[in-house]
Formats: structure tokens, C-alpha cells, sequence
């Protein structure tokens, strides 16, 4: 009998599913995306069930993101099948939660990187705590922000979409409210009485007493200065912007210098398209993208960099922004 990593519950008209991969912080492998869609896809047209909420097992995260180590071995190995496979299977699970009819909660403290927020930005409540970073950190692997990245991050505030898509910049509680990435703030130490009540009662009432006022946001305070770096032009042009000796715009200016210059102008072109497309095209261009882009050789390399070796020393071709074959994108997407 196989394992699975996930457990679900209903009850008083609750459907629950709790993320329980804690060793791998519920990294999301083919069986847990099969086993997240099996649910949702019953409970979507089951009268029994009139809202889902989503929790995770681990202390330290909600869901960090892709198996992505799994999809490297693929491509290193030629299976082609497996990589389409495994987007494919992430992908519509993205769209079932984009398109849920019932309110679909996800109750995020620690961790939510990449895949992560695929099963919870997507669904109407996403609830943070203070112990919450979310981030699109795909650019620092040689791969792009998917998972319908491409579909809400240009629907966040200003230019925020394009300057976390490229960056990958990590995204604490105040900010994924003040961005669009979360609609509500309850502290850590009242979220187990939230579900509970949740659980017990009307999602609705329960959010409402629970809910707080979130905490500072420093990124979103700079929402005119992102607007200004990222809101327009290629990710060249966004660099030469980057002019300042402050943390952010220091921090802003290593990030985009550091991460796959292919997959910086990859994400650019991916976030301007998205903005005017339904999530379902969204995806649809995104897995169209995932085979070229995964048999590239940043791909490969930044994994290696990121989450196999770990000596964060990429070797991208090309190397810098500046030498990104424009033409070569636009084939990408033609």
C-alpha cells in the first residue's frame, strides 16, 4: 500500500485536507498533487461538503513548493514524459482551486514558496500569520514563476507581480496582504482556534473574528519605487534602474543580477502576457514553456546550485541580461 501525504476530513459540511509531508516540508511529489485533485474534484459537486479548508501538518511550512529535484532527475535522464506529466497533473490541479465554487481556504504559516502558493493564491481565502514567507523564487533555478504565476502576480498592486516573479524576493505576512497574495492576518497562536471555528460553524463569522489588522509592510511601503524599477521595459533596463546604495534597491539590484538571465526574460514576457488572460490560458502557455525551458541548461544547473549541491554558484548561458538573445524568447513563446 502506498503512502500518502495527505489526509482529509469531512464534517459539518467542511472538507478539510491536511498537507502531511513534514520531513520535505510538503514539497509537492506526483502523488500529493494526485491526491490533492481526487478530493477537491469529489467534494467540488458533493452537497455534503460547502467549504474546503486547507492545513498543513509541519510546524515549519505550509508547502514549499514543486518536488523540483524529482523533475532535474527526469530531464537528466530523458524522460519527457514524467516532466509533462508532472507540470501537466500540478497545473490542473491549479485550475480546479482557480475555478472552485466553494469558498476554498488555506491557512498558511511558515512556508509557502512556489507550488505552494499554486494550491492556495488560487482559492478565494488565504489566511497568513507573522510566521508566513511566500515567494515565486523559480528565476534563482533557471525555470520561470508557473503554477499560475503568470496569471496573479500582474494582478497584484503596481508593479509588485514583476518584482517578485523576477527577483524572488521573499514576501512576510504585512506584505502578502498589502500586495494581494493574502486577504487576511490571524497571529499563530489563534489559527488552531480559527480552524476550529472554521470547522465548527460559518467560515465567514469565524474570519471575521479572528482576523487582525496585519502587520507592517516594509516592501509594499516602497510601492513607488518598485512601480518605477519594474513596472515597465526588459529586465536589462529594469537592472540599469536599479541605481541606489540602499538595502532594498542593493537588494533588488543582487537579486536580478544573480538569478538565470534567460528565465528573467522568460518571466517578463510571461507576467505582460498573463495580465490580460484568463488563468486557464495561463496555464495552458505555461506548460507549453516547461519543455523547452526544463532541457535548457540553466535548468538543470540551477537546481544543482539551489537544492542538489547547494553551493548557490550557478553557471548560466548566457551569463548576463545583457546577453539574452531577445529573438530566441520570442520563439519561446511563438
Amino acid at each position: 500500500m502506498c503512502m500518502s501525504f495527505i489526509r482529509t476530513n469531512v464534517a459539518g459540511g467542511v472538507g478539510e485536507i491536511v498537507l502531511d509531508r513534514p520531513k520535505a516540508l510538503n514539497a509537492l511529489d506526483p502523488s500529493m498533487i494526485r491526491d490533492l485533485y481526487e478530493p477537491l474534484l469529489r467534494w467540488r459537486d458533493d452537497p455534503a461538503v460547502e467549504t474546503v479548508l486547507v492545513t498543513s501538518g509541519s510546524e515549519r511550512a505550509f508547502c514549499a513548493g514543486g518536488d523540483i529535484k524529482a523533475v532535474r532527475e527526469a530531464v537528466l535522464r530523458g524522460d519527457r514524459e514524467f516532466v509533462h506529466g508532472f507540470f501537466a497533473d500540478e497545473y490542473r490541479l491549479n485550475l480546479l482551486i482557480g475555478e472552485y465554487p466553494k469558498p476554498y481556504i488555506s491557512l498558511i504559516d511558515g512556508a509557502a514558496m512556489g507550488g505552494g502558493l499554486g494550491i492556495s493564491v488560487h482559492g478565494s481565502v488565504r489566511v497568513v500569520t507573522e510566521r508566513a514567507v511566500l515567494a515565486m523564487p523559480e528565476t534563482a533555478i533557471g525555470f520561470f514563476p508557473d503554477v499560475g504565476a503568470s496569471h496573479f502576480l500582474p494582478r497584484l498592486t503596481g508593479a509588485a507581480g514583476m518584482y517578485l516573479g523576477l527577483t524572488g524576493a521573499r514576501v512576510s505576512a504585512g506584505d502578502a496582504v498589502a500586495f494581494g497574495l493574502a486577504t487576511h492576518f490571524v497571529p499563530s497562536e489563534r489559527l488552531a482556534e480559527l480552524a476550529d471555528a472554521i470547522r465548527g460553524g460559518s467560515a465567514a463569522e469565524a474570519l471575521e473574528k479572528f482576523g487582525e489588522q496585519a502587520p507592517e509592510a516594509p516592501l509594499a511601503a516602497r510601492q513607488a519605487e518598485i512601480d518605477e524599477v519594474f513596472a515597465q521595459g526588459t529586465p536589462a533596463d529594469m537592472l540599469a534602474r536599479l541605481t541606489g546604495d540602499d538595502e532594498w534597491t542593493t537588494q533588488a539590484r543582487t537579486a536580478l543580477t544573480a538569478v538565470s538571465p534567460t528565465a528573467a526574460f522568460v518571466t517578463a514576457e510571461l507576467i505582460r502576457r498573463g495580465a490580460d488572460d484568463e488563468l486557464s490560458r495561463c496555464l495552458d502557455r505555461e506548460l507549453a514553456l516547461t519543455g523547452a525551458v526544463t532541457v535548457g541548461p540553466d535548468f538543470a544547473e540551477g537546481v544543482r546550485a539551489v537544492l542538489v549541491d547547494k553551493d548557490r554558484n550557478p553557471s548560466w548561458s548566457p551569463s548576463s541580461l545583457a546577453e539574452v538573445d531577445r529573438e530566441a524568447i520570442a520563439a519561446l513563446f511563438a
